[in-house]
């Protein structure tokens, strides 16, 4: 029984520390890449970045709808699981395709490396999303 109990402990502090890595990871991309482009998507700065790599402005703003769009999907618990993958596979190319933006344009640099430290982000939210839906593994 003992022995029973200590098992059942254990598993629940698993599942706990898996949610806290989750959200916390979650939240970081939500803050990254939903809230602040969309405080920040209008100013000047932005777009000029978005016109020295080679982007037109509607392009800027098309992003930062998409973005909005992808993080409420990832934080929002009731979006089907389906969906979530889409955001997740979305992200994963725009973190790919930016840092290969930065790349031709500015060379190796911190530009290029951030959106992979952000990806690297999203994949731990995203294995952890697996963690915490076992029957989504077949999906």
């Amino acid at each position: 029984m003992k022995f029973e109990y200590h098992l059942l402990l254990k598993k629940m502090d698993a599942t706990k520390r898996d949610k806290i890595i989750f959200w916390t990871a979650t939240t970081i991309i939500f803050l990254f890449e939903g809230v602040m482009p969309a405080l920040t998507s209008q100013t000047e700065l932005a777009k000029e970045g978005i016109r020295h790599l080679g982007y037109p402005e509607y392009f800027g703003n098309a992003l930062v709808v998409f973005k909005v769009c992808g993080t409420l999907i990832l934080m929002i618990p009731k979006f089907p699981k389906r969906l979530k993958e889409w955001a997740y596979a979305g992200f994963t190319f725009d973190f790919i395709f930016a840092c290969i933006s930065h790349y031709a344009i500015d060379g190796f640099g911190f530009q290029t490396i951030f959106p992979l430290i952000i990806l690297g982000i999203l994949m731990v939210s995203y294995v952890y999303f697996h963690k915490l839906n076992p029957s989504l593994k077949s999906v």
